[in-house]
């Protein structure tokens, strides 16, 4: 199996990220209001920490992913793929009703851009937290830590104030986020996935002790009652895909196996997804993209276990 991985000195920069955007929630209600509509606790989220949250549909099915941190007291930022904004700020506006909440597109206000090795520390300075999902306020920004990939320290910074050098090409900031393993859903995969096909509750996107919201019981039986078949791995492509693609496996090619939820390719030419699939199809066979005789797909190694997922 080839070795993906790029040596610790090739990513080193900052770069300006168009592809998300930015939603905030302002108001005495703001906090109240989303721990009622995303997946995670927003009522205890703590200036000095960011968090992953999903956005489900009744069904149980992820709209939105988003990476979430406090402004201030009554302040809350959800950072998502700028794709899907316009139609998550229109319909979680409809469930504001009598809360003291106003949602607006806040991209222009909250620019985001991606830190990536020597630049993540040297430009974040002091500021860089320690510890993964970390949230530290630097000036009107706020500077949030990611995993790190191969090695590599990654940060998030939000806001104003940044002087992107030096310049980080953007095939290697994605080449790195599908290598986190962290998934991030697209509008090619909104309505998809039940969070736990993303692995979200694992990486902490998922709180079981908090209140309803919209999908809640279709979540909660997922978890306990076992009915999940259905995970995402990180994959080798012998071709570029994209997200959205369906993954079929070759010894059932009348119906796709899985989906790719994010796809990138190396300055080296290698090529990796995400891929969201039926636990099963890793049992024999082969598995290809776009059809069942399409590029092929070979595992890779997520940067966490899966074990801890079935209990």
């Amino acid at each position: 199996m080839p070795d993906n991985r790029l040596p610790s000195t090739a990513a080193d920069g900052a770069l300006r990220l168009p592809e998300w955007g930015v939603i905030l929630a302002q108001g005495p209600d703001a906090a109240a209001f989303l721990n009622g509509q995303l997946t995670q606790d927003m009522l205890h989220l703590d200036e000095r920490r960011a968090c992953l949250a999903g956005y489900c549909s009744p069904k149980g099915r992820l709209l939105a992913t988003f990476v979430a941190w406090r402004v201030s007291a009554d302040a809350v930022a959800l950072a998502c793929s700028a794709d899907l904004l316009t139609a998550t700020l229109k319909r979680l506006s409809m469930y504001v009703l009598r809360a003291k909440c106003k949602l607006s597109d806040a991209s222009a206000d909250w620019p985001l851009h991606g830190l990536v090795g020597r630049a993540a520390t040297e430009q974040a300075g002091t500021a860089l937290p320690a510890e993964d999902w970390g949230c530290s306020a630097r000036a009107a920004a706020r500077v949030i830590r990611l995993p790190t990939v191969d090695g590599m320290a990654r940060g998030l910074w939000a806001g104003p104030g940044l002087a992107p050098q030096p310049a980080l090409d953007a095939p290697l900031w994605r080449w790195l986020e599908v290598r986190s393993g962290v998934p991030r859903v697209v509008a090619a995969t909104a309505d998809q996935f039940v969070p736990q096909m993303l692995n979200l509750e694992l990486l902490g996107g998922v709180n079981f002790k908090k209140g309803c919201y919209p999908g809640q019981e279709v979540v909660a039986r997922s978890q306990y009652r076992g009915t999940l078949k259905r995970r995402c791995y990180l994959m080798d492509s012998a071709a570029p895909v994209t997200a959205g693609m369906e993954v079929f496996h070759s010894e059932d090619p009348g119906q796709p196996a899985g989906m790719v939820v994010l796809a990138a390719s190396s300055p080296q030419g290698a090529h990796a997804a995400l891929v969201e699939l039926k636990m099963a199809a890793l049992q024999g066979g082969t598995l290809h993209a776009g059809s069942a005789d399409g590029p092929l797909f070979s595992p890779a190694t997520l940067p966490y276990s899966l074990d801890a997922l079935a209990a």
